[in-house]
């Protein structure tokens, strides 16, 4: 049997224009930078610096339909490409800096890579070429934190079928021992223990290094628990013997390969997208349009497009040539409204932001943090959850008390005994405090932590307290103690 049913769908859609907006929107100065410096390569309508004021940039267009093949002088309005505007609107805005500033670009730092380091130190020895190929391997293999964590098994049959290199244990054995005795000290280590050893044996044979070595080699498991009582009884040492020679382990590098080509990885700056002042006692915001560039349509496309205007020839070759011009003018136009866009989408939001969190920028205490989610700013300014969440993401302000992430700002609340939502940074910070006033002899656990809390007048399960102390970044109870 046959049905008839009537469905009404509301769906919406982006335009390619607002997808580009969104993408621009959620990108930070340095990486905006960037995208502009990539739009104006592709694209060559589009131009930097000023011009004659009559053609510095242009105004709004017709739509255009790419399929239509036929192309009539009359649907296109040649003179809105031609507008009198002399400085684009994103321009007129005060930015951070002086026009005396020069263009900061990202310093790169130049060196050779961890395993080039490695392959160095290899070439002062003299190796058979079997033996040499083994230790290339090896040096291949170590990761980034400077270990090998494959099994010699597994290193002997990629040997044999990757490179055809027929090896004993021994032979990967006695390599690897050779490269463990590069620098820095505990490379080439399969596992902790290991490393640490490498690293302990190193050192000057004093009796709290001997002493490590016996409890690393011997009583690792109880060290990592921390069972501090059974390892003075079996090492038949006092408490204060092992705090010494638990400072010497401290001392030691868990990740040798860390402290290798640091300095070849390039860092890139923190390039504030905000910047907040005091002044007068009032807060002033302005948004970083420093590296920025006047846009405007190239001149000679406007021309041409102006002599198409004029021309009374219709063939098919021209208006391929008008098609091209039309499509490299609309997006030239599309990408700078994007940009008037994004400047405006982004001061409107960080400053509903900063009004909503005036306390703590006038005074720069966290406990002053209102709790503030992504839907107060996003009803506060019209706009939906998501350009706030776009906003607020990989961002930063510069404010009298650092340069601060704007996603920090948000938090969820709670209510305490008196019934006053607070911010939940703030109670992280006073958990923290606690935490770090506590007897590192004897850590206070979870559930003591929630009875502090609510002491302090804020009522929180042990679980929260659990979840905001491994967020803190501090372990258990067992893991803080100290000698």
């Amino acid at each position: 049997m046959l049905k008839q049913n009537l469905q009404l769908k509301l769906s919406q859609k982006l335009s390619p224009q607002q997808i580009q907006l969104m993408k621009l929107i959620q990108l930070p100065t340095l990486a905006f930078e960037n995208r502009i410096k990539q739009e104006i390569e592709e694209n060559p309508a589009l131009e930097t610096g000023k011009e004659a004021a009559e053609h510095d940039e242009y105004g709004s267009s017709d739509e255009f339909d790419q399929d239509n093949q036929v192309i009539d002088t009359s649907d296109i309005d040649i003179d809105s490409y031609l507008s009198d505007d002399e400085i684009p609107n994103y321009r007129l805005s005060s930015n951070n800096y002086s026009n005396s500033d020069e263009d900061k670009h990202i310093p790169y730092a130049a060196g050779i890579s961890f395993h080039q380091q490695l392959l160095q130190q290899l070439n002062t020895f003299t190796l058979e070429d079997k033996y040499w190929d083994i230790a290339e391997y090896l040096i291949g293999s170590i990761d980034e934190t400077g270990y090998i964590r494959r099994e010699i098994d597994d290193i002997i049959d990629d040997l044999a079928f990757t490179r055809n290199i027929f090896a004993e244990n021994e032979d990967i054995q006695n390599v690897l021992d050779l490269i463990q005795t590069f620098d820095p000290a505990g490379i080439g280590a399969r596992n902790l223990e290991e490393c640490l050893l490498l690293q302990l044996k190193r050192k000057e044979q004093t009796t709290e290094i001997a002493n490590a070595i016996t409890l690393i080699e011997e009583h690792f498991e109880q060290f990592t628990k921390k069972h501090y009582q059974k390892i003075t009884a079996r090492l038949k040492i006092s408490e204060e013997e092992l705090k010494d020679v638990v400072a010497e382990i401290e001392k030691l590098n868990p990740k040798p390969g860390s402290s290798f080509g640091s300095s070849s990885k390039v860092v890139e700056q923190i390039i504030p997208d905000f910047s907040i002042r005091i002044i007068d006692g009032d807060l002033q915001l302005q948004l970083n349009n420093r590296n920025i560039p006047d846009l405007h349509v190239s001149r000679n496309y406007s021309e041409m497009l102006q002599s198409f205007k004029e021309s009374k020839s219709n063939d098919k070759k021209q208006r391929d040539t008008v098609l091209f011009i039309k499509q490299k003018l609309d997006a030239a136009k599309w990408f700078i409204d994007a940009i008037k866009q994004r400047y405006q989408t982004l001061f409107v939001t960080m400053n509903a932001i900063m009004h909503y969190q005036e306390e703590y920028f006038l005074s720069g205490d966290e406990s002053d943090l209102r709790p503030m989610i992504l839907r107060d700013i996003a009803e506060e300014i019209g706009m939906d959850v998501s350009t706030v969440s776009r906003v607020a993401n990989s961002k930063y302000v510069d404010t009298p008390y650092g340069t601060k992430l704007i996603k920090a700002f948000f938090s969820e609340s709670m209510t305490n005994e008196s019934g006053e939502e607070i911010s939940t940074k703030e109670i992280k910070s006073i958990l923290s405090e606690v935490i770090s006033n506590e007897s590192k002899k004897k850590p206070l656990t979870d559930e003591v932590l929630a009875g502090k809390l609510k002491e302090k007048g804020y009522p929180i399960a042990r679980r929260t307290v659990a979840k905001y102390r491994e967020q803190l970044g501090y372990p258990v109870a067992r893991l803080r103690k100290k000698l």
